[in-house]
C-alpha cells in the first residue's frame, strides 16, 4: 500500500455489545481507563502524577492480571541500568514457559486437564485431538529423551519438523529441560537449514521422513542429513515417521539416527520441569538481515511468554471456547507465538499440515466450517492467492463461527483486505492486522478489537509498547501525518536480549541509527493518518519479504555464487501481486559460460534448493557489470529502481554510471 487515499473510510464499527464483552474493555473498566487513547497512553508512556512509567506499570500489573505463574517472585519489574538495549525484565524471578502453557493446565485438579489443547488435520483428512493431559505426558517424554542424550539447560535443540502434533511436545519438552529450542522452517533448503544448526551448535535435531503437500510426499530427512553434514555438531537425530517409513526407505545413520517411537515413546511420562531465571534463553529464532548471515534472535522464558499471552488475550480477545487457527510453520515466529499465547490460557489451537488449495481452493473455508474455528490468521499473500479462485468457494461454507480475523507478514492492498473482511469475515469480524517481528516475538502495532478500522490499518501501538514514527534526525513526526521510520522508544520484555552472534551486530542492526536518545529502528516505513490510524508502507531496508518470509539479499547471492558459472550476483525484492515481493537476481558470469535459458533455470533451481522454494528468483537476468560505489559496494537500490522503473534518486556515489545502461538492457 503506497498511499492513504484508498483507505480513508472507516469500514468496521464494532457493536457496543461486542466491545463490552472484550477482555481489553474489562481491563479498562478495572483500571478506570475511559477510552482507547487513554489506554495507549497509560500503558506506553510517562503519566503525570504516576511514579512508574506506563510501560513498567503495565508489564508489572499483567503478571497477576493474566494469571502467569512464577516459581520465584521477581525482585524488580525491570533493570535497565545498562540502557533499553540490555534491559532485564522480571529481574530475579524464576519461571518456565512449559509450566505455564501445559503443566498447570494438565494438573489433576485443573478444569482444563481433559480439554483439547490442539486439533490437527493432515492434508489427507486425518484428524487428531490432543488433550492437555496427553500433551503434558508427551512433553515429559521428550524432556526425558533429551536428558538421556545429555541435553542440559542452555544446550540447543533443533526442530526441523513438519506441522504435526508432535512438534508441540518437542517445543515444550525442550523448555522443560531448560534447553534452547531452535525452530527451523520445514521448507528451507540445505544451506539455510545448516546455518541454523551450525550457529547455535545444536546437539539434537528433531526431524521427520517428510510431510504431504498437494497430495505428494515431500521428503525432509535427506535434506536434514545434508544440512547436518555441512553444519556438524548434531550427535542425535530423532526422526518422526509420517509416511510409515522404515530404515530402508530413508537415508539412515545407525550411529546418530533414532525413530521417534524408540527414542521418545519409550520414555517415562513424568518429569519435573526446570525452574529457569526470567532472563534465561528459551528460543533462538532466526531472521534474515540485509547483509551477512541470518540473525539469531534470542528470546527468554519471561519475555516470550508475557508478550504472546498479552497479545492473544487482549488483541485477539481470548475466550475459553475459542478455536484458534493461524496459518504458519513452526519455523516462523507465528508458530511458537500461536502455541504459547493460546496455551497460556488453556486454549485450543488448530493446526493444518498441507496446502491451502488442496484438494480444492476451499480447503481453509471447509475446515473453518467443519471445526468451528473462531479466530483465523493468514498472510495477505495467501488471501491474494485464494481470492483469485473467486467468491463461490467461500460462499458455499458457513463461516459464522469466526469472531476475529488476523493477518501479518507484509502490507495489504485495499482490495484484498476488503475481500477478506467481507467474504471471510462476513463484514463483522474485525481484521487484527499486526506487525512486529521475530525480534520481539510479537507486535509493535496491533489494533484492539474495540477499535473502528479502515482498510489495511494496523490500529496503533500495542499495549505496553512505546512506539513512534520519526524522521531521519530521530524527531517524532507521528502527529504531522508524514511517512517516517517506525521506532521503539523503550524496551519490552520480549525484545531480543541480543543476537546469538554477539552484542556488536545487535547494536549495529537495531540501535545504531538513532543513538541520542537510543531508539530501536525496525526498518519499516510507517504513517499515522489524521484520524489516528497507523499504516505501514513496507521495509525501509533491503530485506526481501516473500509472502511474509524474509531473506537477506546476501543469502540469495551466496546461493547463486555457489554455481560454477557465477562470478558476481545481486538480488533485489520487487513488487509481486501474489507474494507481496519476489526475488529478482542479476548475475555476472564467469568466462567460458554463455547466457541461456537452461542456465537461467539452473540458477533459479539452485536458489530454491539451498534456501527453499519461496525464494526462487522470479527472474534471473545477465549483465556484464553492476553499479557500484567507489568503495566497491553494489548499489542495490539502483538495480531495484531500474527494474521497477522508479526514480533512481541521487546517484552521485556511483563509480560507473554506464552500468545503469547495462541494467536496462539485461536479458
Amino acid at each position: 500500500m503506497d498511499t492513504l487515499e484508498d483507505v480513508d473510510e472507516v469500514v468496521h464499527e464494532p457493536r457496543d455489545e461486542f466491545v463490552e464483552s472484550t477482555n481489553v474493555y474489562q481491563f479498562m473498566q478495572e483500571y478506570g481507563i475511559e477510552d482507547y487513547d487513554e489506554l495507549i497512553e497509560r500503558t506506553t508512556s510517562e503519566v503525570e502524577g504516576v511514579e512508574e512509567s506506563g510501560v513498567e506499570w503495565f508489564w508489572d500489573e499483567l503478571v497477576e492480571y493474566l494469571g502467569i505463574d512464577f516459581y520465584e517472585d521477581y525482585d524488580a519489574i525491570r533493570d535497565d541500568s545498562e540502557g533499553p538495549q540490555f534491559s532485564k525484565w522480571y529481574d530475579g524471578g524464576e519461571l518456565n514457559v512449559a509450566h505455564n502453557v501445559v503443566d498447570r493446565h494438565a494438573s489433576p485438579d485443573s478444569e482444563t486437564r481433559n480439554k483439547v489443547a490442539t486439533i490437527w488435520e493432515g492434508e489427507d483428512g486425518e484428524v487428531r485431538e490432543i488433550t492437555y493431559h496427553e500433551l503434558a505426558r508427551q512433553s515429559n517424554k521428550v524432556a526425558n529423551a533429551l536428558e538421556a542424550r545429555g541435553v542440559e539447560a542452555g544446550d540447543s535443540v533443533g526442530l526441523y519438523m513438519p506441522m504435526v502434533p508432535e512438534v508441540v511436545s518437542i517445543l515444550y519438552g525442550a523448555f522443560k529441560v531448560g534447553a534452547i529450542a531452535v525452530p527451523i522452517f520445514s521448507g528451507f533448503g540445505v544451506d539455510a537449514t545448516a546455518t541454523r544448526i551450525e550457529d547455535p551448535e545444536c546437539e539434537v535435531l528433531f526431524t521427520a521422513d517428510g510431510f504431504y503437500r498437494r497430495g505428494d510426499e515431500v521428503f525432509l530427512k535427506d535434506t536434514a542429513d545434508e544440512a547436518i553434514e555441512q553444519a556438524g555438531h548434531v550427535e542425535h537425530t530423532i526422526v518422526y515417521d509420517r509416511f510409515g517409513s522404515t530404515e530402508s526407505d530413508v537415508p539412515w545413520h545407525d550411529d546418530r539416527d533414532e525413530w521417534w517411537d524408540e527414542a521418545v515413546e519409550t520414555q517415562s511420562d513424568e518429569y519435573d520441569t526446570a525452574s529457569m531465571d526470567s532472563n534465561d534463553e528459551s528460543m533462538l529464532l532466526y531472521s534474515s538481515g540485509t547483509t551477512g548471515k541470518p540473525k539469531g534472535i534470542v528470546h527468554t522464558h519471561a519475555g516470550a511468554l508475557m508478550q504472546a499471552a498479552k497479545e492473544i488475550y487482549f488483541g485477539f480477545d481470548h475466550k475459553p471456547e475459542d478455536r484458534f487457527f493461524w496459518v504458519s510453520d513452526i519455523g516462523w515466529m507465528m508458530g511458537p507465538w500461536t502455541l504459547i499465547g493460546n496455551h497460556a490460557f488453556g486454549g485450543t489451537v488448530f493446526m493444518y499440515e498441507g496446502a491451502p488449495d488442496h484438494p480444492e481452493p476451499d480447503r481453509f473455508w471447509e475446515m473453518i466450517d467443519r471445526h468451528g474455528i473462531s479466530t483465523f490468521g493468514i498472510s495477505p499473500t495467501a488471501i491474494r492467492a485464494l481470492r483469485k479462485y473467486g467468491d463461490e468457494y467461500v460462499e458455499k461454507h458457513d463461516l459464522s463461527s469466526l469472531r476475529l480475523l488476523g493477518s501479518t507478514g507484509e502490507p495489504w492492498d485495499p482490495e484484498s483486505w476488503q475481500w477478506f473482511y467481507e467474504k471471510v469475515g462476513g463484514s463483522s469480524a474485525p481484521i487484527i492486522n499486526i506487525s512486529g517481528g521475530t525480534e520481539i516475538m510479537g507486535c509493535f502495532l496491533m489494533p484492539m478489537p474495540i477499535q473502528s478500522l479502515k482498510p489495511c490499518t494496523l490500529g496503533g501501538p500495542g499495549l505496553g509498547m512505546d512506539i513512534d514514527i520519526v524522521n531521519s534526525q530521530g524527531e517524532s513526526i507521528a502527529d504531522t501525518h508524514e511517512r517516517g521510520f517506525l521506532v521503539a522508544r523503550d524496551s519490552c520484555p520480549s525484545m531480543t536480549k541480543s543476537l546469538w552472534s554477539g552484542d556488536e551486530r545487535y547494536l549495529e542492526e537495531y540501535w545504531s541509527t538513532f543513538e541520542d536518545p537510543p531508539l530501536w529502528d525496525h526498518g519499516d516505513w510507517a504513517q499515522k493518518d489524521e484520524d489516528g490510524f497507523w499504516f505501514l508502507h513496507g521495509r525501509a531496508d533491503d530485506a526481501i519479504n516473500v509472502a511474509g518470509r524474509k531473506v537477506g539479499p546476501a543469502e540469495v547471492e551466496g546461493a547463486l555464487l555457489d554455481h560454477d558459472a557465477v562470478n558476481q550476483a545481486a538480488a533485489v525484492g520487487v513488487p509481486d501481486d501474489t507474494t507481496g515481493q519476489a526475488v529478482v537476481a542479476y548475475v555476472i558470469l564467469e568466462d567460458g559460460f554463455e547466457v541461456g535459458d537452461a542456465l537461467r533455470e539452473e540458477l533459479r533451481e539452485q536458489v530454491g534448493e539451498e534456501l527453499g522454494k519461496p525464494f526462487k528468483p522470479r527472474e534471473v537476468l545477465f549483465v556484464d557489470e553492476f553499479p557500484k560505489t567507489q568503495s566497491g559496494k553494489i548499489i542495490r537500490r539502483a538495480i531495484e529502481a531500474t527494474y521497477t522503473g522508479e526514480d533512481l534518486g541521487d546517484m552521485s556515489s556511483i563509480e560507473n554510471p554506464e552500468a545503469l545502461d547495462e541494467l536496462e538492457d539485461a536479458k
